[in-house]
This record gives structure tokens, sequence and C-alpha cells, in this order.
């Protein structure tokens, strides 16, 4: 029987290599992990019993567990770097592991029955404890490896047994004697020792069945999640097509070129075509969110002139501005040209999104003040409105995705509940920051702040956020 073999008849027929594997590997971690906990027990053995006893043999079990120790710090780097695939490594390992086990317990128990042969019959209180000190830290600490908890608890058990009936077999005492005693305590000692292994043995196992059926369930949940994705994905893409169709064939009739449109339908042409819009914003939104968790969204860095990225923003948003009967304020230093790392399209969409909302929650005839100040290093992107404020508490919901502060049926302004989630997303990778004041009732300023860069505008650099690890 191989050490394989044996390892997988303990736990049951038909065990795969990479269970056994996780086995020696929690055990050759654990081994490391107390090592000089151990290294402490052994020392203060060694120098009590050096002291009491004879010194040389002390040394010589300290430097024979030495030398296990040593293999055992060779034994738990290996493992660590074993692979489920490499059967044949994992076998020698697993025979090494038992091997060094055996040459271990064999120094512990020669020491102790040494040690009890110096000693008067009946007094072996010191090697007694020594091996039961010995096993019950096995018992808790050697369970991940079922073979090697066996060796050791049965080596020290036979040491135990070797102790107490040399003593009746020298003494031949009267069942009635105290060596008697000792000897039915001891395989008290040993029932109760392995009652012990069997309970860690237990535990473990039933965290092993916990940390595996938590993985078999993170795969299922990822492989939905990916199946949620390339579905929204997909639904998205396919959605943008015939929505283009009709988006361009109301901005047409809406331009006249058909004909005048009858006063009685221009409402409902308006509607559709306002309509047309939010839906489009909203697949453009789900798609954006798709691309950066996929990695996939390529960003443009190079060096902007802060100014006309802010003078182009607010030009781009003055008939959304219009259409909310919001006014659109620039607020520009004059003689003050600042330079940002970023994509010019990518922050563009940013101030959109900032200003956006602020037209949108803003009271009629009300002023969006869009503007940009130097503090310190850096530069500060604001927009500022005078509308409904948002209130206290509310800050992981405006950046987190598919929320809003009102999400009841009649709230002041409509929307995805993804554009400063996907704002944060962009503004984080050319390393700003972006954030809030707002007052209920009085106004919000949004802002976006970036490091200064010297120099002149460069050549373009594109990249993609790669997805975090699942």
């Amino acid at each position: 029987m191989t050490a394989i073999d044996a390892s997988q008849q303990v736990r049951g027929t038909g065990e795969p290599d990479d269970k056994l594997l996780q086995n020696i590997k929690d055990y050759t971690a654990m081994s490391f992990a107390l090592l000089w906990q151990r290294q402490a027990i052994f020392l203060a053995t060694t120098i009590l019993t050096g002291f009491f006893f004879d010194p040389l043999n002390a040394l010589l079990f300290y430097g024979t567990i030495l030398i296990c120790e040593a293999q055992d710090l060779y034994l738990a780097k290996r493992v660590a770097r074993l692979n489920p695939e490499e059967r044949g490594a994992i076998a020698v390992m697993v025979a090494w592991i038992l091997l060094n086990t055996i040459l271990s317990s064999t120094a512990i128990c020669l020491y102790a029955v040494s040690v009890a042969l110096e000693q008067p019959t009946g007094g072996h209180f010191t090697p007694l404890f020594f091996l039961f000190a010995a096993a019950l830290f096995a018992a808790m600490n050697n369970h991940q490896f079922v073979w090697a908890m066996i060796v050791r608890l049965a080596m020290y058990g036979v040491s135990f047994m070797v102790i107490v009936v040399r003593d009746i077999w020298v003494e031949q005492p009267d069942l009635s004697s105290d060596l008697w005693l000792h000897f039915f305590t001891v395989v008290f000692v040993m029932y109760f020792l392995i009652d012990c292994s069997l309970v860690f043995l237990k535990l473990y196992r039933k965290n092993l069945e916990q940390l595996e059926k938590l993985k078999e369930e993170h795969e299922r949940t990822k492989a939905a999640y990916i199946a949620k994705t390339q579905f929204i994905s997909t639904v998205s893409h396919e959605l943008r097509t015939p929505l283009t169709s009709i988006k361009g064939s109301l901005d047409l009739i809406n331009s006249g070129v058909m004909g005048e449109v009858p006063e009685n339908m221009q409402n409902l042409i308006a509607l559709a075509s306002k309509n047309s819009e939010r839906l489009a914003s909203l697949i453009n939104d789900v798609l954006d969110i798709q691309k950066m968790e996929a990695g996939e969204m390529v960003m443009r860095q190079t060096t902007i002139e802060v100014a006309p990225l802010v003078q182009e923003a607010i030009a781009c948003n003055l008939g959304f501005a219009s259409a909310h009967n919001v006014e659109l304020v620039e607020d520009v230093p004059e003689q003050q040209d600042l330079l940002i790392k970023g994509d010019a399209s990518r922050l563009n969409q940013v101030l959109t999104n900032m200003i956006s909302n602020a037209a949108k929650f803003s009271f009629e005839g009300g002023t969006v003040t869009v503007g940009f100040k130097k503090i310190g290093p850096r530069v500060r992107l604001f927009v500022k409105d005078q509308g409904v404020g948002i209130p206290e508490g509310s800050r992981d919901k405006v950046f987190d995705r598919f929320s809003q502060i009102d999400s009841s049926d009649e709230r002041h302004a409509g929307g995805t509940g993804l554009g400063m989630n996907i704002s944060k997303e962009i503004v984080e990778q050319f390393g700003g920051t972006i954030d809030y004041y707002s007052t209920v009732g009085v106004g919000t300023e949004f802002f976006v702040e970036f490091p200064i860069v010297d120099g002149k505008r460069g050549s373009s650099r594109a990249f993609s956020r790669k997805p975090d690890a699942a």
C-alpha cells in the first residue's frame, strides 16, 4: 500500500489528489506555524532532564529533534509549491512526511523511555507527562494528515505501555498495588487522547466540507454573474441598433425636413424623442458598466488643458440645461493654464454627468456654476447648483450602482442610477478623487480633483482597467 493509498483509505475510497494535497498543505502549514512553540517545549525538556538526569543523553535528543525540525521546514516549503496535477511529487512528499514523523516520534519515545529507565519503578511522572504532552499536541495539531497523527499516537501509546508494563514485570505486584493503578491510568489517558484526536479530526473535516461548499457556491455565483453580464451586454447591444433608428427618425421629423409637424402631434413626438434620449443614455451607461467590469473600457491618457475641458463641457450641455429652465454659468480663472492627465472624452463624460444631475435637481430658473480652481498641487473641477440638495448619510447611495437618493415613483427627476458610479470609476483611473458638499434645500457642489502636471500636451497612451480577481 502506497502512502497515497493509505491516506485515501483512511479518509474514504476514491479521494481525489487535490484533497490529499490540501491535507498535507494544512499539516505542513500548521507545523511551520508552531515551530517556535515546539522549540520552546523541546528546549525546556532538554534543560530540565539534562539537569536532573543525563546531560549527554539530553543533548543527543535535542540534536536529533533539531534535524527533524529542519527536515519539517524543508518539506513545508516543498509542499507549498505542489499542484494537484503533480501526483508523483505528492506521493513522494507524503512518504517523506511519514518518514520524518516516524523519526521525530522515535526520538521522543526513546528519550522518554530512557529517562524512565533511570528512575526507580513507579516514579515516572516526568517521562509520562512528556509523552502525554507530546500525544496531546499531536491530537490537537496533526489531525490534518491522519496517518501522521496515527503514527505519533501509536508510538506514544507503545511508549506509555513500555514504561508501566516494565514496572509491573519487574515488581510483580498485587492488583491493589499503585503500579496497577498507574497501568489503568495510562490506559484511560490513551483513550482520552484518542477521543481528543477524533474530535479535532471531525472538526477539521467539517471545516473542509464547509470550505468546499463555499467554493462551489462561489463558482455557481460567479458563473451566474458572468451569464448575467453577457446577457445584459447582448441585450443592450441589440437594443441600441433599433433605438438609433427610432431616435434618428424622430430627430428627422422634429427638424421639419419631412414637412411641418401637426400641432396636435408635436407634444407626442417631443415626448417620444425625450424618452428615446433617456433610453439611449441608459443603454450607454449599462454598456460602460459592463466594459469596466470586463476590463475592456479603453481610455487614452493624454495631457489635457483644464480650461478648454470645462468650457467644452458647458457648451455640450447648454441645450440640456435650457430644457430644464436652468442657466449654466462659467467660472474659469483668467490666465491660469493648468494641465492634468486623463482621457478628454471620458472626463467630459464625468462633467456631463455632474452638470446633468445639477440641472435635473435644480429649481426652475436657477443657475448651475461650472468651473475649476487650483488647490495646492491639485486642481478642482466643480459643478455647483441651487437645487434640492442631498440628505446627510447618502454618500454611499450617491456613488453606488443602480441607486438613487429618491427611488419613489414621485421622485423629482429620473435617471439610471449609474452615472456617478461610472464617473467615480473613470476619475479614479487617472489618480483623481470625486466628492460633494450639500445642504438640503440650498444646493449641492460636486467636484473632482486631479494632480496638476507640468509640460505640454503630449502623445496619448491607451490602457484599460483590469477586472478585480474573483
